[in-house]
């Protein structure tokens, strides 16, 4: 680059003319320092919590749930019905339930879930047993009583 200058001294006019040569940029890093393991390491450490004004946008998937509640009610007779809630609406209310398919459910679900449910099936089964005992007694002396009749 050629630099041209004029300058006045003492009523004489003189020009300076000079060429500067532009160098490359380099830049050094300064020489690593050495630290002794007793001096503690001065770093900026992280505070606690979000920096302001940063938001840290989740990478995990959001899944939408839906909650939905069902409640099956039996009696030891054997007689189940379902009651459906979504939210906090009621969807269904009463609907009868067979208890073969109650029991197939129970299967399914495993564990503790089965255990209760099976233990309810069993009542209504023994009840019921009980029950076609009485009846099947009841039929045997109906028919005793017609038999006398005829004769």
């Amino acid at each position: 680059m050629l630099d041209s200058t004029v300058s006045e001294s003492n009523g004489a006019i003189a020009q300076d003319t000079t060429e500067e040569e532009t160098a490359p940029v380099t830049t050094t890093e300064p020489a690593p320092v050495s630290v002794e393991a007793d001096e503690p390491i001065a770093e900026d450490k992280p505070k606690r919590g979000r920096p302001a004004g940063a938001t840290k946008k989740s990478t995990a998937k959001k899944i939408r749930t839906v909650e939905l509640t069902l409640t099956l009610t039996g009696t030891e007779d054997g007689e189940w019905q379902a009651e459906l809630i979504h939210g906090a609406k009621r969807i269904v209310q009463g609907l009868p339930v067979p208890a073969a398919a109650v029991a197939k459910a129970a299967k399914e679900l495993g564990g503790d879930i089965s255990e209760n449910i099976e233990t309810v099936l069993a009542k209504a089964r023994e009840k019921h047993l009980t029950r076609v005992a009485e009846l099947e007694a009841e039929l045997e002396r109906a028919r005793q009583a017609l038999a006398e009749l005829e004769d």
